[in-house]
């Protein structure tokens, strides 16, 4: 294998490729940002280059070449299917741990790749694509196949530049918009239109392929648990496949793979009707996956080694007859965002940090990590193999609740609730079911609401004692004001009798009416952090005689940003549910509206100035 081997990125997946660069005796290479300069990858490494965006492939190859790294693994997301970095890479002399640039761009091409996979004789689902599909082109297709259908970016992913459109009403917009967001993202705005299956089922195949002609498949990964077309609870096998379904859809991934002249580690992308009684070509993705963990743990196959080995011209040692799926993997991501709050991401600094045992952590972070905004908010990925899939859903659930991480909101809570829903236990998923769960909110406040006990677990956790000399105060925005004094906690009219010790370490041991249970915590001055079974709670507190925290009239930055737009000017009287401030951050828009009627002070942030998080923006005084 050729070494040393240069990770051109970051976070977790940075510090898996280089255990098993370690685990096989060779070199690795980091790069780094200046805000990554303290990241777990960077120590993960035996040596480190700065450079100044991971997206920069010129810095990227002369980081290479400094290092004296002879080999480049690109991970997933930034660079990693840029057929030009790819190239640029073998012309420096290096080799491209990756599928061949051609195999990149020809697959990264949607409206090719459709085109190919049917000629290799893979379904796919009807369609329009050509170089430049008109307006009258997705009319007549929608009159044909009638309504829904969906407009795809040709040089699309992730869900950027797709829309469904269920009238004809809609259809022009549509198009427009689809346009827009992918001559925005991808700085093409070709477009395709598909008939829309509703409901499907999102289902994968791992594909493995040498340079010398051979190319096996690892089964498929069911992908259906999905949020605005982000993944975020995958799993292999899927509950619907048997062996005939996983036969016909492998050798259908690995033609396309035969027909696109692919090299090493892809995957080819599926949808199908719940019963999965067909499948249609969705994409091809060129690179590693982001769950590949499940395949890995079901297969027992480490898929960057046979990365690194396909990239160094070795022949694939597995044969197709020797794979066969063992038990099953569940996987859940971890990403910093808040579930009751929009899913806005979350930000702070890692105060404490302790894996669950039992399962299998990718993880890019670490006590003291710092979560911003600069990059993709997902943390770690959770990941639990049992001997069936029963095992490994109720593996992983529990592994959700142990995980300790404080400082930051994640969705651990969240996608631990969503693990014991009756229909995801049986398998009755699509790729729209999260969505409608979330439309149900209300209906099912469990996936987003903190436990009742955690707040007064908070206070005496704050108030250090179950018995302090003086009334203690804990003032929160949506759970008004706790008092803590002579063995009891109040909170409006709710009392509970209690008592609180020290557990070990970052813990602490709360009785509440005589329940006793144990919390995850952490301090610093008046900021605290408490929390249990995967809910995280980041509050502020104030002694009486300290006075208040920011009062109710307050308008302050949910996360950190730039501010876009200023609506108001002191002295003006606004209405309730007015906008006053719109703040940019992770290229999504922030609208800060009044709380209330009343005159607006102490507004002094302007267009272009940065603000960090929880800063208090202005006051409407009724």
């Amino acid at each position: 294998m050729i070494d040393p081997v240069l990770i051109a990125n970051r976070g977790e997946i940075a510090v898996r490729i280089a255990a098993t660069a370690r685990r096989l005796g060779l070199a690795s290479v980091a790069v780094y940002t200046p805000v990554d300069a303290d990241a777990p990858h960077v120590d993960a490494c035996d040596v480190a280059v700065e450079i100044g965006s991971y997206l920069d492939a010129d810095a990227v190859v002369e980081a290479a070449r400094r290092a004296g790294a002879r080999s480049v693994h690109p991970g997933y997301g930034f660079l990693s299917e840029n057929a030009a970095f790819a190239r640029a890479v073998v012309d420096a002399g290096l080799a491209w741990i990756g599928p061949p640039p051609e195999a990149i761009e020809l697959m990264g091409d949607k409206a090719r790749a459709k085109a190919l996979a049917r000629e290799a004789g893979v379904p796919v689902v009807p369609g329009v694509e050509g170089e430049d599909v008109s307006l009258d082109e997705v009319r007549a297709f929608a009159s044909e196949h009638g309504y829904p259908v969906v407009i795809k970016a040709v040089a699309g992913g992730g869900g950027k530049g797709m829309r469904a459109v269920r009238d004809a009403a809609d259809l022009e917009a549509s198009l427009d918009a689809a346009r827009r967001e992918g001559k925005a993202a991808f700085g093409d705005s070709r477009v395709l239109v598909e008939r829309y299956l509703e409901r499907p089922r999102h289902i994968e195949i791992q594909v493995l392929a040498d340079a010398h002609g051979n190319v096996v498949h690892l089964g498929e990964r069911e992908c259906s648990l999905q949020r605005r077309h982000q993944k975020v609870i995958e799993e292999a096998p899927s509950p619907v496949a048997d062996d005939a379904l996983r036969a016909r859809m492998g050798e259908a991934a690995v033609s396309l793979a035969r027909a696109c002249g692919y090299a090493g580690a892809g995957t080819v992308e599926f949808i199908a009707p719940a019963d999965a009684s067909a499948f249609f070509f969705l994409e091809m993705n060129t690179r590693l996956q982001v769950e590949h963990p499940v395949t890995e743990l079901v297969y027992g196959v480490d898929l960057v080694e046979q990365q690194l080995r396909v990239a160094a011209g070795e022949p694939l040692e597995l044969t197709q007859e020797a794979l066969v799926p063992r038990g099953h993997a569940v996987e859940a991501r971890l990403y910093a965002e808040d579930p009751a709050n929009g899913f806005l991401p979350a930000v702070g600094m890692v105060r404490r940090y302790v894996e669950p045992a039992g399962v299998r952590m990718d993880s890019g972070i670490r006590e003291g990590s710092v979560v911003g905004t600069d990059y993709d908010p997902m943390l770690a990925k959770v990941i639990a193999h049992a001997d069936d899939r029963p095992a490994a859903l109720r593996r992983l659930a529990r592994a959700l609740g142990e995980l300790e991480l404080l400082g930051v909101t994640t969705n651990a809570a969240f996608s631990r609730a969503l693990l014991e829903r009756e229909d995801v236990r049986a398998g009755e998923i699509d790729t729209g079911l999260l969505e409608r769960i979330l439309q149900e909110r209300c209906q099912t406040p469990f996936l987003h609401a903190p436990p009742e006990d955690l707040v007064p677990a908070a206070a005496l956790a704050a108030a250090g004692t179950a018995r302090p000399a003086g009334p203690f105060r804990l003032r929160l925005e949506e759970h008004g004001e706790l008092r803590v004094a002579d063995g009891a906690v109040r909170a409006g009219e709710r009392e509970w009798r209690a008592d609180v010790r020290p557990a070990d370490g970052g813990r602490v041991r709360v009785a509440l009416d005589g329940l006793a249970r144990t919390y995850a915590f952490a301090r610093d001055g008046d900021a605290l952090w408490i929390a249990r079974d995967g809910h995280h709670l980041e509050l502020r507190v104030a002694r009486t005689a300290r006075g208040a925290a920011h009062s109710e009239d307050s308008l302050e930055a949910p996360m950190p940003g730039t501010v876009l737009l200023v609506h108001a000017e002191n002295g003006q009287e606004v209405e309730e549910g007015e906008v006053l401030v719109v703040i940019e951050s992770m290229k999504m828009e922030l609208s800060i509206a009044a709380p209330h009627g009343g005159t607006v002070q102490g507004l002094d942030v302007a267009v272009g100035d940065k603000v960090g998080l929880r800063q208090v923006l202005a006051e409407v005084i009724a």
